[in-house]
């Protein structure tokens, strides 16, 4: 659909996004060690025992059914484009929630928007066996506090994999979410876990509201 470029999105109340390349510092460490070798059983391993597996939640902790799998499946990634994808939604996006919200707050809230993904995912599809990875859920948690604090932020994207354009973030997020929403309801997922988005967006709509700094204005009102 696009991939998001950069945003002139200058930070106010942090110097630097400590938190923001940690995390992406993490998830790039977790892939080297698990899956850059490249072997078809690593990558099975680490999705097997570190991802979230509906069937097996709340069962079996090391098979995927452990509690702590509702947060360590966002740090394992399938393959390379899988991981990038993610990140450069993270690198994108990521600063500006952190600079709204403070660096331990914004920790607090990725994790939680990784864990209400997870839970929403295994609630809509409880009898599945394939284990869920990826950073996807907790990202589209930063994408919706990033609209409701950032509507009318130009962010130069890439449309169709080689159409870059200036658009406002309200057009580009939004077209993002309505595409999160209609995958939902399509019988082939593609291998996606599209309820773990609709999960993640929901948990970062709610909590921006109340976790951001005091001070802080939603929808750009202090720009506008």
């Amino acid at each position: 659909m696009f991939l998001p470029l950069y945003d002139h999105n200058p930070r106010t109340h942090v110097r630097r996004q400590y938190v923001t390349w940690s995390l992406i510092l993490l998830n790039v460490m977790v892939f080297l060690v698990l899956e850059a070798g490249g072997e078809a059983r690593s990558v099975t391993a680490a999705a097997f025992g570190f991802g979230a597996i509906p069937a097996l939640f709340g069962t079996d902790a090391l098979s995927g059914g452990g509690y702590l799998t509702l947060v360590s499946y966002a740090f394992v990634h399938g393959d390379l484009w899988h991981l990038a994808g993610n990140m450069l939604f993270l690198w994108v996006f990521g600063d500006n929630v952190e600079d709204a919200m403070g660096h331990w707050t914004f920790l607090v809230f990725y994790l939680l928007c990784a864990v209400a993904a997870a839970l929403l995912h295994i609630a809509m599809l409880s009898t599945s066996a394939a284990p869920m990875i990826g950073a996807s859920g907790a990202v589209a948690g930063i994408v919706a506090a990033y609209l409701m604090l950032h509507p009318h932020v130009r962010i130069w994207v890439l449309v169709l994999g080689r159409i870059p354009l200036r658009l406002r973030a309200y057009w580009v997020l939004g077209a993002w979410i309505a595409f999160q929403v209609f995958m939902v309801f399509q019988t082939d997922s593609g291998g996606v876990a599209w309820w773990s988005h609709i999960g993640g967006l929901a948990a970062g709509a709610v909590p921006v509201v109340f976790m951001r700094r005091p001070g802080v204005p939603l929808f750009d009102r202090a720009r506008r």
